[in-house]
């Protein structure tokens, strides 16, 4: 009877050209600031719903009468994504859309009892759809740790698994069976107004359509343990991984291999630009360099410093102050004896080879050579990487693909 809570909330974003997409879990768990909250009463008026700050995420529903445009203000703040649309299922929704699709397709590496979620299945493959699905979707104390995070992964394997049945059967490019499953949803889901009709969200299942399922993958946040309390019952962000992949989302970057966009990046790279990161590399106790605040926010060169000294090996570096001018995007100047130095910190730094700019040896405090790194308005934060264009996806990053078959654990 209530307007429930964002305990599971997954970002969705589809490339511009429709050849891969992103599905972002985000832990209810998790630290955040949730913002002001502009909501229209019943009565019309607009009511200013005050923000928390340092409180899960899962309270950016239903709290205070926070509706699902307070979840979306949220999701900005955190990732710096404005998301287009919103769709809410609540428990109703799902047993109805898995009934609609005729049940989904899901594995179990072991039986599972969850009292809690009313899940009872032996190990193997089911078709689960209704009440079923719910506890399927639900359960958490029995897969994995036992807690949010391992239930994410159930999720997403479900999902997943609905995204093979949907391309398989032809419902994604069928206007037909798109225009049934949207009569179900019309009734399951609560949508923004852009969604509001059967016929967009037909349009939209067929947009998804064009998805090849080996280049949609469902990834979660990179959290850790709040380190603020003894035994940790939330998360936080570790920064630096999390700031890759929002960064990647924001730039429209795909987590998978899409050959096309890997050869069209490749024709647009400069080859002149581009060899600047290619050859020797010095060790990182090698580098001298000074760090200038350009643009970047109060106290970054300070915060980078100590990053490049106590984490990045980086131990000949020092702080500059404010350079003479800001600077849109990050620089490192370095004359040409000092190249394999460069080529170290660009590799630290995630630089480009359009950030490096060879030019003039300048000194030190100390009188010695030294390179010129400038922190421009780019700057994300200390040991986060630079160049988002060129960016992977963290190495620690939990993600999968949808065109694999996984069991719950």
């Amino acid at each position: 009877g209530s307007a429930g809570h964002a305990d599971t909330t997954l970002l969705l974003h589809v490339s511009k050209d429709r050849s891969n997409a992103t599905a972002l879990s985000i832990p209810r768990d998790l630290i955040v600031d949730i913002p002001d909250c502009p909501t229209t009463q019943e009565d019309g008026s607009t009511k200013v719903i005050a923000g928390s700050s340092g409180v899960r995420f899962n309270q950016s529903l239903g709290q205070s009468g926070r509706t699902p445009s307070c979840t979306m203000r949220t999701v900005t703040e955190l990732t710096g994504v404005k998301p287009d649309n919103f769709m809410v299922a609540d428990f109703n929704a799902v047993k109805t859309l898995s009934s609609a699709v005729g049940g989904v397709e899901v594995c179990l590496a072991k039986d599972i009892n969850d009292p809690d979620s009313h899940l009872n299945l032996p190990a193997g493959e089911h078709l689960v759809q209704g009440e079923q699905a719910l506890a399927f979707v639900r359960t958490r104390h029995s897969v994995g740790f036992g807690g949010d995070l391992s239930r994410i992964e159930l999720q997403q394997q479900f999902l997943s698994s609905l995204m093979r049945q949907l391309k398989s059967n032809d419902t994604l490019t069928s206007p037909t069976k798109m225009v049934k499953l949207a009569e179900a949803a019309t009734e399951a889901l609560t949508v923004d107004s852009k969604l509001d009709s059967i016929g967009k969200l037909k349009d939209l299942g067929m947009e998804l359509g064009k998805l090849d399922t080996k280049n949609l993958t469902f990834a979660t946040v990179p959290v850790k343990d709040n380190p603020a309390e003894e035994t940790p019952v939330t998360v936080v962000l570790k920064e630096e991984s999390a700031q890759q992949v929002f960064d990647m989302v924001k730039n429209d970057i795909s987590f998978t291999e899409v050959k096309k966009k890997e050869k069209e990046k490749k024709k647009k790279e400069d080859a002149a630009v581009a060899a600047r990161l290619e050859g020797e590399k010095s060790e990182p106790s090698e580098v001298r360099v000074r760090v200038l605040n350009g643009g970047a926010s109060a106290g970054s060169a300070g915060r980078e410093l100590t990053y490049l000294q106590n984490e990045a090996g980086v131990t000949k570096s020092e702080n500059a102050g404010n350079a003479p001018a800001e600077l849109a995007r990050t620089t490192l100047e370095y004359a040409p004896d000092q190249a394999d130095q460069a080529r170290a910190l660009a590799e630290i730094l995630g630089l480009s080879g359009a950030a490096m700019k060879p030019g003039e040896s300048v000194t030190n405090s100390q009188g010695l050579p030294t390179m010129t790194l400038t922190l421009g308005k780019d700057f994300k934060g200390a040991g986060v990487k630079l160049d988002a264009t060129s960016a992977k996806a963290p190495e620690d990053l939990q993600k999968s693909t949808a065109d694999k078959v996984e069991c719950a654990k």
